[in-house]
This record gives C-alpha cells, structure tokens and sequence, in this order.
C-alpha cells in the first residue's frame, strides 16, 4: 500500500486533484445568510443545495495532508468556486467529445510506452491509483472544461509595447536610497533591567508555553528484518505489512513484537526540536519534527520514510508546560519579545510623523547627527538585487515613489531602517532584446490575473450565495 500512495503522489490523477483548487476563484467572498431548516446543507449557491457530505467528499478528494478546521473555509471557498465554474461551464455550453476525451488520454506521457500509447499502462494506472476508467475519464473531462473555459475568459490578450515597458521598468528600474538602521537608533532603549523581563514575563504569562509531545520511535532496520542491508523486495513486503497492520489500528508494541523490531526510544519534543529542558535534540532531521508536530490522538501513529531509511513513530502523550524564565532559552524568547514591541513602539512614532508630513529629510539628516548615526547611501540595481537588504525590504523600497521616506522591516522585526528615495532612474526594454519575450509573458500573466479578478466580481454579483455557518461550524469541529 505504501508503494501505490509513493506512485500516485507524483501520478497524472494528482495533478489533476490538485489542479481543483488552484483555480482563480478560491478568494470568494463569505457571505453571511443562513436558510433555516436546512442543517445538513453548507452552502445554497442560487437555488442548488450542497450538502455537509458533498463538501466533506470534495475535502477528501483534494486535500493533500491532513487537514485543520482552520482551513475549512478556505476548502468552501475552492468548493464554491469549482461549483460556479460548472456553472459556466453548462452555461457556455462547453463539451469534450468522446474523440477528443480519448485523444486527451492517448496524449498524456504516464500511458506511454517507446512513445506510443499503451492499453497496458493505462490499466495499470488505474488498478495502482484504485480509480475506475469512468471515474478517471470524467474527472479529467471536467478538468479540460475547466481549463477551457478559463482560455476562453483570459484568451486573445496581447498587450502593448508601452505595457510591456512598464512591467519591465516596475522590476529593472535602479533605485539610490539613504538608510538609516534603526536599530542602531534604538539601541539604548533595548537595554532591560531583570525587573524588567521578569514583570514582561509575569504579564504574558500565556506566551511562554510548549506544547510538548511524548513519543515512541523505531528504526526499521533491513538487517534485523530481512537478514541483509539491502532494500530488497521482501523488505517492502514487510513494510505494506507493518502499514496495513497500521491502518487497521494496531499500536506499535504489537508491531514491534510482531516483526521483532528494535527496543523504541522514546522522547519528548515540541515544535522547535527542543526537549523539557529547552535543549535541541540531536540526531533528530527537520522533518522528523515536523511529522511528530503533526501526530494527534486520532492518528497517534505513523510509517514514514526520512533520508533513505524507514521509521514508525506513536504519539503517548500531549503536555501543555509553563516555561520557567530561569532558563536561558525562556529568558532570550522574552527579551526577544520585548525588543519587538519596543522597536514596533519607537517605529510607529516615526511612521505617524511621516504621514502627518511632519518628517521631512532635513528631520531624516538631523535624525543621524542627533543620534550619532550614519547615512549609508545604497544603489539598487533592480527589485531583486538583494546583494546588501533582504528582498523582502527591497521590495517594500520598490512600493514608493521618488523622494519619499518610508521605514521598512522584514517580518520579525530584527532588522529596521528608515529609508529616503533619492532617485529612481526609469528603464525601458526593445522589442529586439532577448528578454523582450519573457517580460511580455509576465505582462499577459498580469492582465489575465487582473481579468480573472474582473470575472470573479461579476461572478459575485450574478450568483446567490448563502453560507450556514451552523454546518460549516460542524465540520470545523470534526477536523478539531
């Protein structure tokens, strides 16, 4: 069984599920309506009800890890969108012939053999993904229909060549810009007393706990189970084995004693890799952690493969601990803390001073010179020039306009600057450049994204839908 899911995660019917909710309509609106009398429907789209089962089978069908309840509503909103596609689908009148479904089929490279289409792999295919050839063929036709129809919305653009220099000069443009480093201003207000942590600490309480997980984990070794280190067909046998002894809800200990596997170890861990005492586990890959992170009482155990080698690992127990801030580790987390808020403190006093016009370049000069703090002047070569700042920064530097002074961040706060836009030194491509190509893709990409927008609002206002939340809510807590 393990050896079908390894095949079919990278199979043509995944893609095909994938491709389900990554179509341009899963930021639709929520409304906030509920008929009454009708508890098993989640979502009335005009006068078409569709019921807690039928969103349910849509979450199966497409979600591709386990899923949280808050992620529900994402889920509702591909759902509706995939509805109202059908919607237009049946509105346009857009069919796939059979001659043309089969031609889809012989076309895609999985049912290939020395280039030719082969009834073999085919059917081989469909008995590896557990998939009937009716079921397979009438997803894949509306997934053509799908595709077709959004062709048929964003199809014909060509923009013109001054749109293609401004998607061009958006990115290329050179950029000369003073910074300042905040932190380097703010530097004497990041000094805290023991007072100081300790009351934040007191205050936040809240904060500083972990979640610990208690787990019991096994190597399956291919010399104790099979007799050599070899990964041999009859060790993958013994894998399928252990994973349907898994699936039909037998415990580790029996596992182990069953195969005569390995002693489990056994740790205690939270999402960072840290144990009890706030020390990083050793020995211990990143996406053992995440797996581990992952494990709840109602799927406590696992079988999974990492760097090349085969685990089973079973969840004993969940702790909620209160860190102590006598540990370092607790008490940096802490000072951490508090810097943020200072820093957030000190640049928004800046920020309003900005936006009230009171802040101008002569304040950004004396600024410096008041606090003993140099101007470094920078020159960007383009929005990814990322050879001295962040991208993340440049790009919020590429946001303004000349001579504006603007404070950036990146998303934790630990690194602060105020900037002033010296000059912006504007670009243009010829139609002749190599490049010329690319950049008219990317502005064709864009005006296909700004239509796609376009047609979801008029979606919006051509469809009734109505959201119970009440049903919506019972489906979150079963994914609690």
């Amino acid at each position: 069984m393990l050896g079908s899911i390894r095949k079919f995660s990278g199979s043509i019917y995944a893609k095909i599920l994938l491709g389900i909710i990554i179509i341009p309509f899963v930021f639709w609106g929520m409304g906030s309506s509920i008929r009454g009398g009708s508890k098993n429907i989640v979502v009335f789209i005009d006068d078409d009800k569709h019921s807690i089962q039928e969103f349910s089978e849509f979450i199966k069908r497409t979600a591709e890890k386990k899923v949280e309840s808050n992620q529900i509503e994402n889920f509702l909103s591909a759902f509706i969108g995939e509805k109202l596609i059908e919607k237009e689908i049946e509105q346009h009148k857009i069919i796939l012939t059979d001659t043309s479904l089969s031609k889809l089929i012989k076309h895609q490279k999985n049912f290939k053999r020395d280039n030719k289409f082969s009834r073999t792999e085919y059917e081989k295919f469909l008995l590896e993904n557990n998939i009937s050839a009716v079921d397979f063929e009438s997803i894949l036709a509306n997934e053509e229909k799908k595709k077709q129809i959004l062709e048929y919305i964003g199809g014909g653009i060509s923009p013109s060549k001054f749109l293609v220099n401004i998607t061009y000069d958006k990115i290329n443009q050179k950029r000369n810009i003073d910074l300042i480093n905040l932190n380097d201003v703010f530097k004497k207000d990041l000094n805290y007393s023991e007072n100081q942590i300790k009351s934040y600490y007191e205050k936040n309480k809240n904060k500083y706990t972990g979640i610990y997980k208690s787990i019991k984990l096994v190597e399956l070794n291919q010399k104790k189970m099979v007799g050599n280190d070899d990964f041999t067909d009859l060790f993958f046998k013994k894998i399928d084995e252990i994973d349907e002894l898994i699936i039909g809800g037998e415990n580790l200990d029996y596992i182990v004693q069953a195969f005569n596997l390995d002693k489990p170890n056994f740790l205690s861990i939270d999402k960072s890799g840290r144990n009890k005492d706030s020390k990083i586990i050793e020995d211990i890959s990143k996406n053992l952690i995440n797996i581990i992170s992952n494990l709840n009482e109602m799927e406590p155990i696992i079988l999974f493969e990492d760097e090349n080698k085969y685990f089973i690992v079973e969840l004993d127990k969940i702790e909620n601990i209160q860190k102590n801030i006598k540990d370092q580790f607790t008490k940096n987390e802490v000072i951490s803390d508090l810097s943020k808020e200072t820093k957030r403190k000190l640049t928004t006093e800046i920020i309003v001073k900005i936006n009230n016009n009171n802040f101008s370049k002569y304040d950004f000069d004396d600024l410096s010179k008041n606090e003993s703090v140099s101007i470094k002047k920078i020159n960007l070569k383009n929005i990814d020039d990322d050879s001295i700042l962040k991208k993340e920064v440049v790009n919020q530097v590429y946001s303004f306009a000349e001579k504006n002074i603007i404070i950036v961040n990146d998303i934790d706060f630990s690194e602060n600057y105020l900037i002033y836009i010296d000059k912006v030194e504007n670009v243009t491509i010829d139609e002749s450049s190599d490049e010329y190509e690319k950049y008219l893709k990317m502005t064709e990409n864009r005006m296909a994204t700004d239509l796609f927008n376009t047609y979801d609002q008029y979606l919006t206002n051509m469809h009734k839908i109505e959201i119970n939340y009440q049903a919506l809510d019972e489906i979150k807590n079963y994914f609690n």
